[in-house]
């Protein structure tokens, strides 16, 4: 079984290096334990491979660690299961009932993977890798108040650019790893049937419990945006996009000082996509892959507002694009119409000339809920139900008082690209808690089948690639209970 710990994305995988160099004899398809005189001690902080004499000096002073297992092309480092234990301490996970050896265990899976992707001609971009370490470095300096100096000790490095390439190993180890254990599970699938036996099997005194489920309806109403200030966002960018071509402006310059993009105005608007991958909403992608290098779009809408792309470079399938995003305004007198607009649905509700349903049909704004009565679709199980422990807080908030059926006050929130909204919900249905019902739960009980399945296929690939890949443990965890059979015992 898989070691799952929260927040396990930043464990500080190893320096990849080859068998040649730390002595470890020529068996392809072996299982050894490393012998204290063999041992040896090896960098824990860069890859050295070169041991010419013009390796930099820099490069010689590191702190000599011992080799504790190897995996394939990978090794695992005693420090590491140390380092790992700092790293999810340091991001608030209770380390306290996680053993060393289940830490170690969960190390070797992630070189397994990791080996066995590249053997498996697995891609991993580098790009988009060194785009992951960009939003990293600045959700962890975010946290650390901007202070570089306890992420470098942290790191336990001298300069940014060494935590940057330790990150960058870091992730595209764990990029490689994930993308193996998609590949494993990517094709399977539970019939009907499987799911039946799957239940039957389950004693009757052992089937799960679901708790409280909800079915909840909204009605949103938005503020319109004037023409008037459409056109004016437009001309904007149509402006900036007139002073990098005829006056030689800087789109960098333009986007930091301009974009209401906070995601990427402090780097310029950069972002990288992958035509294979999408990562940005669809109007987007459509222009930047239209783009030539140098190319800047004309302005566009999104729903995040009105933007403006360049493309710096093109790489095959990936696009090093930037782009400037400027939102359009809505005027008071926009936001007390629709708050007025959704008063005036709500009374025809609650009067009973108007059923909630046929409410959202005619008069919400939500394009997403408005053809299906205004109910909501929760995203981890695409269907109705919303099991109540585990709603969105803020709905929670807005919808623990309501009775079955009672319609709520106008409530006003903020949606994502800041703009203000209205909403009314109410509770469509209510399931109390219950023990799982084949008939009722099928969606869920599927999902329960479907994960034994994949596990099963995991453990599985599990036992024959550790049986075939070469893998050397280290006297410090020879004692350990591991789930999976590292010491062919």
């Amino acid at each position: 079984m898989l070691l799952k710990i929260k927040n396990l994305k930043f464990i500080n995988n190893l320096k990849f290096t080859t068998v040649a160099l730390l002595c470890l004899g020529n068996a392809a398809f072996a299982q050894e334990i490393i012998e204290e005189d063999v041992v040896a001690k090896v960098d824990s902080t860069s890859l050295v491979q070169n041991t010419k004499s013009d390796v930099p000096s820099d490069y010689k002073k590191q702190k000599v660690d011992a080799v504790a297992a190897v995996v394939g092309d990978f090794i695992v480092l005693e420090s590491d299961v140390d380092k790992t234990y700092l790293q999810l301490e340091a991001q608030g996970v209770n380390i306290k009932d996680i053993e060393s050896c289940q830490l170690f265990g969960k190390l070797l899976e992630d070189k397994l993977y990791a080996h066995h992707a590249i053997q498996d001609s697995i891609i991993v971009s580098d790009a988009e890798i060194r785009s992951m370490v960009d939003y990293q470095m600045e959700q962890f300096l975010a946290e650390l108040n901007g202070d570089m100096k306890r992420l470098l000790a942290l790191y336990e490095k001298d300069t940014e650019k060494a935590v940057r390439e330790e990150m960058f190993e870091i992730n595209k180890k764990n990029k490689l790893a994930q993308e193996m254990q998609a590949k494993i599970v990517s094709e399977i699938e539970v019939t009907p049937e499987e799911v039946r036996l799957f239940f039957s099997k389950i004693p009757k005194e052992d089937r799960p419990t679901f708790g409280t489920e909800l079915k909840v309806a909204q009605i949103v109403s938005e503020p319109k945006v004037s023409d008037e200030e459409e056109q004016r966002v437009i001309d904007r960018l149509k402006q900036f996009k007139a002073d990098i071509i005829e006056k030689g402006a800087s789109f960098r310059s333009k986007a930091v000082l301009y974009s209401e993009d906070p995601g990427s105005a402090s780097r310029g608007g950069k972002y990288t996509l992958n035509k294979k991958k999408p990562r940005m909403v669809k109007e987007f992608r459509q222009v930047a892959f239209a783009l030539q290098e140098g190319e800047i779009s004309e302005p566009f809408k999104s729903d995040f507002g009105y933007h403006i792309i360049t493309v710096d470079k093109i790489r095959g399938q990936e696009y090093d694009v930037s782009h400037i995003l400027l939102t359009p305004k809505v005027s008071t007198e926009a936001i007390a119409e629709a708050k007025e607009r959704l008063e005036k649905v709500r009374e025809r509700i609650e009067s009973g000339a108007i059923t909630f349903a046929d409410a959202a049909r005619e008069a919400s704004d939500e394009k997403e809920t408005r053809n299906d009565g205004g109910q909501l679709i929760n995203p981890a199980t695409q269907d109705y139900n919303f099991e109540l422990t585990k709603l969105d807080t803020e709905l929670y908030s807005q919808i623990q008082d309501l009775k079955e059926g009672e319609v709520s006050l106008v409530l006003t929130e903020q949606d994502r690209t800041g703009n203000v909204k209205f909403k009314i919900l109410r509770v469509t249905d209510r399931i109390n808690e219950h023990e799982a019902n084949y008939a009722r739960d099928y969606l869920k009980i599927r999902e329960l089948a479907l994960d034994e399945k994949k596990i099963k296929a995991i453990e599985d690939w599990q036992t024959e690639k550790i049986a075939d890949t070469y893998i050397k443990i280290g006297s410090k965890f020879r004692d350990c209970d591991f789930s999976s059979n590292w010491l062919k015992k």
